[in-house]
């Protein structure tokens, strides 16, 4: 089973996007049962609230339900307990890896790093533009997902 842990600041907006989007991606490839997929927050302050409307409202646009999802934080047991563990931006990076007490085994990545874009997921909290939020997830998550097959295949 291949675990993915998404992170961001909050776990209100971009992570659980990335979330439930990857979770969709690898449902329609009929892998659910390969996978297993969380997302989390690098600080407290959102802890146990709900997926912000917006991203909720755009997420249910694509058909993709968020429903029962509430910010959670990561903590230095998910770096053994993940395989991926995809950071939004490269502050997101910085604080996994200092909870995670550095990244020996090279599992913290950037998400649209794995994409012919490298770069940050902007962050809608501050934007307010969740359609490219949205975009920049789907992508992100669509590379991720082609990675994971990849390598599955070489095993």
């Amino acid at each position: 089973m291949i675990k993915i842990l998404f992170v961001c600041h909050g776990n209100i907006c971009r992570s659980p996007m990335a979330e439930f989007v990857m979770k969709e991606l690898v449902a329609r490839e009929g892998l659910s049962a390969e996978f297993y997929i969380a997302s989390a927050a690098t600080s407290t302050e959102e802890i146990g609230n709900p997926v912000y409307p917006p991203a909720k409202r755009r997420l249910a646009q694509a058909g993709i339900s968020c429903e029962g999802k509430r910010a959670a934080r990561m903590t230095a047991k998910d770096y053994q307990s993940y395989d991926y563990l995809i950071g939004m931006d490269r502050y997101n990076i910085s604080n996994m890896q200092r909870i995670a007490g550095g990244d020996p085994q090279g599992k913290i990545i950037r998400l649209l790093d794995l994409t012919g874009r490298p770069g940050d997921v902007a962050d809608p909290w501050y934007t307010g533009d969740f359609e490219a939020t949205f975009r920049d997830v789907t992508e992100g998550c669509r590379a991720l997902l082609n990675l994971c097959k990849e390598r599955r295949t070489r095993k």
